[in-house]
């Protein structure tokens, strides 16, 4: 999805930076590391002739959250398929829609999966001289369609462009779990924050309950891929959640 317009002028020499060179940044950024993983020569990782066919990293996919202070946009990068899931606290509407009260936090995703079997990336793809065979898979073998790394497909379409949203952080914004799709395999993303809050409440600390969530996904729900979550609060508490 593209990033959030702002009015400021882009080209004012004073004041924080807009909403569309924190983007600019961003992707700049990606694509710097994607020319670092080509052995740091500033050569695209396609081109780089120091590299036999199958030489470069696998697949990466990355979560990226860029974050400042209170009312002021929070940014999150992503390609493949790892996830960010937001905690926010229920609205007025929700509530409506919510009244026996299970959770008192509502999960929004806030990243889009890249996999080649989805109409616009396989478009894109194709554009690129790829192909999506019939498993939904880029040449038959990749499943994602962006990522670091496999330098063997970069022909054939693989990108390492994000996609970013933007939102302004609040007081009703608790945290939000960054994952691999390990983690998204055995976690929807209303269980994921369910779990979360749940920790909190009991009074573990922070600094425990990324690895305490990983912990379940491996041990208790059984995850058979790599697992990897970070959990970034906004608010100390969840036991009483603003609500509006």
């Amino acid at each position: 999805m593209p990033p959030r317009r702002s009015n400021r002028n882009a080209n004012e020499p004073h004041g924080p930076p807009t909403n569309d060179g924190v983007a600019e940044a961003i992707i700049h950024g990606f694509q710097n590391l994607v020319n670092l993983i080509a052995g740091g020569n500033g050569v695209p990782l396609h081109q780089n002739q120091n590299n036999g066919p199958n030489d470069g990293v696998k697949t990466g996919d990355i979560l990226f959250a860029f974050i400042s202070k209170l009312h002021s946009p929070v940014f999150v990068a992503n390609i493949g398929d790892a996830k960010a899931v937001l905690a926010r606290s229920l609205s007025a509407d929700d509530l409506k829609n919510n009244p026996s009260g299970v959770s008192p936090l509502k999960a929004i995703v806030l990243t889009r999966e890249h996999k080649a079997i989805y109409p616009q990336e396989r478009e894109r793809i194709q554009k690129a001289g790829g192909s999506v065979s019939s498993n939904g898979r880029l040449q038959g073998r990749l499943e994602v369609s962006r990522a670091f790394g496999d330098r063997q497909f970069k022909k054939g379409g693989v990108v390492a462009t994000p996609d970013i949203h933007s939102f302004d952080l609040t007081e009703r914004h608790h945290f939000i779990i960054l994952g691999c799709d390990g983690l998204w395999e055995v976690f929807g993303p209303s269980d994921a924050v369910e779990f979360v809050h749940k920790l909190l409440n009991e009074g573990l600390p922070v600094a425990a309950v990324s690895r305490l969530l990983v912990r379940e996904a491996v041990r208790e729900r059984l995850c058979k891929d790599n697992c990897t979550a970070i959990v970034i609060f906004f608010r100390k508490r969840l036991s009483k959640p603003a609500q509006t």
